[in-house]
């Protein structure tokens, strides 16, 4: 029987690789190497300027696919200089492995290609086993888990159920499994007025009067309570830009975003007609131009607590003695994507550190993650 993957090792090694949106940094090449020597059929399905891989273990199209999905790539550093550790040193210091993404998730590709490989090579399994594992999470995630997707529906491949390894847990790990996420929307205003003298602003149309009165309306707007799985829907200002520097100067034009994350109650679609009609009603009384531009990143989703919530909770418990909170919260992953292909939940390490200045890591709940998922497989499997 081959030696039991080290995921404490084979995290270092990911975190060594500098995978920063859209680079690889050979992070693929050292999953693939290890899948394959295990026995998966690995394929890598690039797309623009992304590098993504999928691979399988056991016989294409069976019934019976337990599918983990995870992202190699991460987020720029900041400074540099900040860091007190090496960013892509994956040093271990007092229990922590430091290093761009160790949290946020090359612990979390870590433990399940840890798991998956062991598994196969010691059970013998009636069924198989797919990992897709992406380079554009944390980019525009264009050409990342929608190209795999979109690779396995050409070729005919199918998870019945799908885990993806994102950080879950607030403070402790075994705290939470996401059963679903929030959507999210951004949308850009841009109010065009008349320029002139602040003098005789008669002679003017000042366009930030309509700005604010728009920005009022909506940040005080109520979207909604909350649903039976998700909380009050949001909406934030996150920035108004003009760019004046002059004091005698009304503007001709000023900008602002808001970012809104929406439960079940809604849309992108109705979202964005509610922020057009606002729009269209402060154009109107103020008598200015008002231009509207609006990305929707992904429609909220829920995957209804049952077999494969429970699979994962009972799991989590045997492992780690904490019964895990089924939750909705947080920001957007890779989830909004598999959940179009099959029922889909997320559980993953404490992510207190994601994307911050010294990334770390408790060493040892990487292979306290490995055993959870193991039991996760095994349980599938019996």
């Amino acid at each position: 029987m081959p030696h039991p993957i080290d995921p404490v090792e084979l995290t270092a090694a990911l975190v060594r690789c500098p995978s920063i949106t859209p680079a690889e940094g050979g992070a693929l090449d050292v999953l693939q190497t290890a899948l394959e020597a295990a026995g998966f059929d690995c394929t890598r399905v690039d797309r623009g300027k992304i590098s993504n891989l999928f691979a399988r273990w056991g016989s294409k199209g069976h019934p019976k696919t337990f599918g983990f999905n995870g992202h190699i790539d991460v987020v720029p550093l900041g400074d540099p200089n900040d860091w007190t550790m090496p960013p892509f040193g994956a040093e271990i210091k007092d229990g922590m492995l430091y290093g761009r993404g160790s949290t946020d998730m090359k612990s979390g590709v870590a433990a399940f290609v840890a798991s998956a490989i062991d598994l196969v090579s010691d059970t013998p399994l009636d069924g198989a086993i797919i990992l897709t594992i992406t380079g554009d999470e944390e980019g525009d995630a264009i050409d990342g888990t929608t190209a795999l997707l979109d690779y396995m529906d050409r070729s005919g491949e199918r998870m019945e159920v799908c885990l993806v390894g994102e950080p879950t847990c607030p403070d402790h790990i075994g705290e939470m499994i996401k059963i679903g996420r929030r959507g999210s929307l951004t949308a850009w205003f841009e109010v065009t007025g008349v320029q002139g003298h602040s003098a005789y602003p008669h002679r003017a149309n000042n366009p930030l009067p309509a700005m604010v009165r728009l920005m009022d309306r909506l940040a005080s707007h109520t979207l909604d309570d909350g649903t039976d799985h998700f909380d009050a829907s949001t909406l934030a200002v996150v920035t108004l830009d003009t760019g004046n520097p002059a004091t005698n100067v009304i503007p001709a034009q000023t900008r602002s975003t808001v970012n809104i994350r929406f439960n079940d109650l809604h849309s992108g679609e109705s979202l964005s007609n509610w922020l057009r009609t606002e729009a269209g009603k402060v154009a109107q009384d103020f008598g200015v131009e008002i231009a509207t531009k609006i990305k929707i990143s992904g429609e909220s989703f829920l995957t209804p607590p049952g077999p494969l919530s429970e699979l994962v909770s009972k799991a989590v418990e045997a492992e780690t003695g904490v019964t895990p909170a089924l939750s909705t919260t947080g920001g957007t992953s890779d989830a909004r994507f598999v959940k179009n292909h099959c029922p889909v939940v997320e559980f993953g390490l404490v992510g207190q550190t994601m994307h911050q200045v010294d990334e770390r890591v408790n060493v040892a709940q990487i292979d306290q993650l490995k055993s959870i998922y193991t039991r996760i497989l095994r349980d599938y499997f019996a």
